[in-house]
């Protein structure tokens, strides 16, 4: 199938309050242009610099999305232009990426991400850390970051109970910090699922999935 079929296909069984994230990393601009021509306008990447690429030829009414992990020497590439950073996992990260917003005249839109699954190589912030950066005088002080919402991942595993576990573990974080709110921050997104489980993800409560293998096919790392 093509990337559109793909891409028209999977947008049909998406319920309409949930935002598809077309993850493009490692694929070249033609495949994304595709994909842009059949009407998706949001795509995820994980490197920078590629991002960055991108972007510069690509059509200027796309939504850039950094869906990996970000070191904090490199916010300042990025933060001209991206629309949503999702894996913000420390308060350290945050504070270079408002010092960056505000050097741009922006407020740059994140997801703070949140450690969900039973491995290692996973990013994010436990409850109790969330909790104290939420309510940390310098959180409430930052004029140039919005807090969109919260985001995780699921183990890598085939055993469905644990992953809609974990995802319902993370749906009963953000609705109870929903309660919280303070002007930087309102919770409208919880972005969970990839290729492999957003159909779960949707069930559990997830109003924003990460999908692209399902999209452009398997990537070539090489």
């Amino acid at each position: 199938m093509s990337i559109t079929s793909n891409l028209l296909s999977i947008k049909s069984t998406l319920p309409e309050n949930v935002t598809l994230v077309a993850v493009s990393k490692t694929k070249p601009v033609a495949d994304l242009m595709e994909a842009y021509n059949a009407g998706q306008r949001i795509f995820g990447e994980n490197k920078i610099q590629e991002m960055t690429e991108k972007w510069e030829v690509m059509p200027k009414d796309i939504q850039w999305h950094m869906i990996g992990h970000v070191q904090t020497n490199k916010v300042k590439f990025m933060a001209p232009f991206v629309s949503l950073i999702h894996g913000v996992d420390s308060l350290k990260l945050l504070q270079e990426i408002n010092k960056q917003a505000l050097k741009n005249n922006r407020v740059i839109d994140c997801l703070l991400q949140i450690y969900i699954a039973k491995e290692e190589s996973k990013f994010g912030l436990d409850e109790k850390e969330l909790e104290d950066l939420l309510n940390s005088n310098e959180f409430k002080e930052m004029k140039n970051i919005r807090i969109l919402g919260l985001m995780g991942m699921a183990t890598f595993t085939d055993n469905q109970e644990q992953i809609k576990k974990e995802f319902s573990y993370l749906k009963s974080i953000f609705d109870k910090t929903n309660q919280n709110l303070t002007s930087n921050c309102q919770l409208l997104t919880l972005s969970m699922g990839m290729s492999g489980d957003y159909q779960l993800a949707i069930e559990s409560g997830s109003t924003m999935v990460r999908i692209g293998s399902s999209i452009f096919g398997n990537r070539n790392y090489q």
